[in-house]
Formats: structure tokens, sequence, C-alpha cells
């Protein structure tokens, strides 16, 4: 099966150089507006992948992201994120990055290219079949990524991927694949551009819906969120004042002797 490669097609913008502030801005924001539009066509993709990690996490298991530069630190930021937002263990969602922690501020020469070490890496967590493991290559050729995913296969862990190629190869070797297909980027290849903030979007859908599945929001509100600052205590107080009907001293507290706004309001009904 050919790839057209599209991450890789010349830019629909010449001679950038020679445009105005105004001018770069009004092309970047016309070409970003492509990006929701091309997420919204891959939603049945998108929906079947959240499926099933809902059903390994439900069941016990873990949700690793692997990928490499821009996709390895999208992941990464995603998972990162989950335990202060949520409440959950950093061990729930982890994400990996080709060239380690090093990778996530500097480049690491050719670590993308390295078939054998994105299982190793992999290993390093005891990833088994309980757990599911999604590959984010913008191109959809990243040796590290699709070497993770083919040792997955051959270790029973169900495979998901996100890239922005059509037919990559990422996508043929992942049980549950998204291909969200974005266009030429505004400079010619830079996929940390309008495929970055696919990737972004997606990531954004599958642990905010996993979290809502696994019960860690409540109506629409954090109530298992990490109380790390002020902001977020406030937060907490409101919520806990609007839920109790009670004042601003009393819920916070409720809510710092508690931990956390459910475990707050579970004290205060028991």
């Amino acid at each position: 099966m050919s790839i057209q490669k599209i991450t890789e097609e010349e830019s629909s913008y010449q001679h950038l150089e020679k445009m105005s502030v105004g001018g770069l801005l009004t092309h970047i924001n016309n070409e970003d507006k492509k990006v929701a539009g091309a997420v919204e066509k891959a939603l049945p993709q998108i929906e079947s992948l959240v499926k099933i990690v809902a059903d390994k996490m439900l069941a016990g298991g873990r949700l690793f992201y692997i990928g490499a530069g821009t996709s390895g630190r999208l992941g990464i930021l995603d998972a990162s994120e989950c335990p202060p937002t949520f409440g959950v263990s950093p061990n729930l969602i982890i994400g990996i990055i080709a060239g380690g922690n090093k990778a996530i501020t500097s480049a690491v020469e050719f670590a993308e290219d390295d078939a054998e070490q994105g299982w190793k890496d992999l290993q390093q967590h005891t990833v088994g079949d309980k757990d599911i493991v999604i590959g984010i290559a913008a191109s959809g050729t990243t040796p590290y990524v699709i070497g993770a995913l083919q040792k997955c296969n051959a270790h029973d862990i169900v495979t998901g991927s996100i890239c922005c190629n059509i037919n990559a190869p990422l996508s043929e070797v992942a049980n549950y694949p998204v291909e969200v297909i974005v266009g030429p980027e505004f400079i010619t290849g830079s996929t940390r551009m309008k495929s970055g903030t696919a990737q972004k979007l997606i990531l954004n859908m599958i642990s905010t819906t996993l979290m809502i599945q696994l019960g860690r929001v409540e109506n629409n509100r954090m109530v298992n969120m990490q109380l790390t600052n002020e902001k977020l205590i406030d937060r907490g107080v409101r919520m806990v004042m609007d839920k109790l009907s009670i004042g601003y001293v009393a819920a916070k507290e409720l809510l710092l002797q508690s931990g956390s706004v459910k475990k707050a309001l579970e004290n205060h009904s028991s």
C-alpha cells in the first residue's frame, strides 16, 4: 500500500520572508481553521479508539502514548496533565518519547530512527496485555514508533495510532488507527504546526473522554483535581459552597481537610 506524504508536500504559500507580520498571522490562522474540520472527519476512528482504551482501563489496564519529537512531547503533555486535573495516578497514563527525558526539551539525534528502542522503553514500564499503546507520529513513518507497535502486536498488546498521512505504515500496524489529514503545513514539512495541533486536539478528546468514563468528572466539574495552588483551592471551595450551600470559610476548611472536592462532599454527607 503506497503512502501519500501530505505532511511533506509544498506549502501553499511562497516567499514567507517577504510577508508582513499581519500577513503571516492571517495565513497561519487560515491554515489552523482547517484543523478542526479534519479532526471531525476522523471522529469515527477516534471513537473506536477511545472505546477500546476505556474498556482496557476499566479492566485495570494503563494507557501508553509513544512518539518522537513534537508527537512524543504532546503525548507526555497529555499524560502529565491528567493527575493534577483528574486526580489519577501518574502511572495510569504514561507518555514515552524517543531519546528519553532529554528529548522533551532538546532534539536527540537519530533517536526516532531506532526501530528497537521503542519496545525497550515500553518494557521499562512492564507493559503487558492488560494495557494499550497509542503510537503518535505526524508522518506515520517513524521507525521508533512503528517498531514499538509491531512488538506490542507480537505480545498481544492492543495498539492505536495517530498520524496525518493517508495509508501510513503506522496505521497498518495499529489495531485502531486514526488518520487526520490537515494538508500541507504553512512552512513546508513543519509538522509542529497543523499536524501538532490536530494531534493535541485528539489527545484532549481521548484523555478527557476517558476520565469522564472513569468517573473522574461529575456534572461538568473537576471534582478530583489536585489542590496545588490558591486558584485551584478557591475553585474547589466554590464547588463545595455551591453543592452544600455553606459559607466560604466552612467550605474551605472541609475541602482542605478532605483533600478533594469529591471527598469533601462524601465526608459531609457521611
